[in-house]
């Protein structure tokens, strides 16, 4: 299996918006853009939903047949480890191997020094092509890395070696995610571990690093722009570098891990791309489920009503629902609305308040990041909530559709 240039992870919390979500990519290959669409979904999603990964393949499969689509797609096990991956083995055939958790935890002395004797030619100056100033590593260094990145690697390895063991070789897509992490990765961390991928003999597609700034849930990118499109292009030439040097698969591209909505990183991936003549894979999470929510605000009456009962309880449970995501979210307790003042809200200003759009003076950003992580109420509301998206689909289908397209897609890949 092997994923297109371009692919996109599509995160549906409820399991409705598959066609909503498809629509968006096909509406972008019309314009002459290939996008491979990702259905993702992680564990901890699934345990606070109440779905399994078999209902993400029935919802892919359900779309993919409504809207006649001819073209690859995958569902992907995210963020998932040996303790937890066999739940998604029938049903998945992409799975990311989530292994920041293991970064930094020390490796071995014996198998260090058998790395660094391995890759002597790792030692010294490199000149890679798309990074201006050289590559320079002495041994120290190289220990220090392999100290700190090899178990997290051989942790990726086992949990591959056990896929592969049930789902057969070449049979789905392997990513290796290593965002989750406190210190980004520079271009000479991301060398090391991918001659130590290739050791593992992991033909990682899609490898996702630690970058600079914030990636809160739901809001745009915190931090230097210019920062961030510098580490974005030097980690495209060292992954260029690392195939040629380490035979690792010939479409191996970054994965970025937006949190949703980093409107303001979409342009310099954008112009990298095209200047590198490189793909991307684009993770997001969370946005469809806000989409419902102001779909639901738009429709007026029990919609509304719902959409407004989802706030006050998220509001109430604030610490209980931030405190899983606390290093992923920033919010100003101050700027949240009190419930009476959101009862007495129209449609289009509760929608205005959550949705992104930083031009309008009613976007609220503490808003949407406690919404973004508030779907656990939803869950909770069972059918009140699902018939509600039922009986609404129109126009949350409408808000999801250019949402996707219009906010994500359309930037990324048509620079419009």
């Amino acid at each position: 299996m092997i994923l297109g240039k371009y692919s996109f992870g599509i995160g549906d919390r409820f399991g409705h918006q598959g066609r909503a979500q498809l629509a968006a990519v096909m509406k972008a290959r019309a314009q002459g853009v290939d996008i491979t669409p990702v259905w993702n979904k992680s564990n901890r999603e699934h345990g606070i939903i109440g779905t399994r990964p078999a209902d993400v393949r029935k919802e892919a499969d359900a779309a993919v047949a409504a809207c006649g689509f001819q073209s690859r797609y995958y569902v992907d096990a995210d963020h998932i480890g040996l303790t937890t991956v066999d739940a998604f083995l029938d049903a998945s055939d992409f799975f990311t191997l989530d292994v920041a958790d293991s970064i930094g935890r020390p490796a071995p002395d014996d198998q260090v020094q058998a790395f660094v004797k391995k890759h002597k030619d790792l030692l010294g100056s490199h000149r890679i092509e798309g990074i201006d100033e050289r590559l320079v590593i002495d041994e120290p260094q190289l220990r220090a890395l392999v100290t700190k990145y090899l178990v997290a690697v051989r942790q990726a390895g086992e949990t591959f070696r056990h896929i592969e063991a049930r789902k057969g070789v070449g049979r789905f897509v392997t990513e290796v995610s290593m965002d989750e992490t406190d210190t980004p990765q520079t271009p000479l961390d991301l060398l090391v571990i991918l001659a130590a991928l290739a050791d593992e003999g992991i033909p990682a597609q899609t490898i996702a690093p630690k970058f600079s700034g914030r990636f809160n849930k739901g809001v745009d990118y915190v931090g230097s722009v210019e920062q961030f499109a510098r580490e974005f292009a030097q980690d495209l030439a060292v992954l260029g570098f690392a195939v040629a040097h380490f035979r690792l698969p010939a479409n191996l591209k970054l994965s970025v891990h937006s949190g949703s909505d980093k409107f303001s990183i979409y342009r310099p991936i954008h112009r990298a791309l095209q200047e590198s003549d490189a793909g991307v894979h684009v993770k997001t999470a969370g946005t469809t489920w806000l989409e419902e929510l102001i779909g639901l605000a738009l429709a007026g009456g029990d919609g509304l009503a719902l959409a407004k009962d989802v706030y006050a309880n998220a509001l109430r449970r604030l610490d209980e629902l931030c405190g899983p995501y606390a290093t992923v979210i920033d919010i100003d307790r101050a700027k949240l609305p009190d419930p009476e003042e959101v009862r007495r809200w129209d449609g289009a200003q509760f929608a205005a308040t959550l949705r992104h759009d930083r031009r309008c003076p009613q976007y609220n950003p503490s808003v949407r990041q406690l919404l973004h992580v508030g779907y656990k109420v939803a869950a909770e509301m069972g059918p009140r909530f699902t018939e509600a998206l039922n009986r609404h689909e129109a126009i949350i289908a409408e808000t999801v559709t250019a949402n996707l397209y219009d906010r994500h897609l359309a930037p990324l890949f048509l620079a419009t």
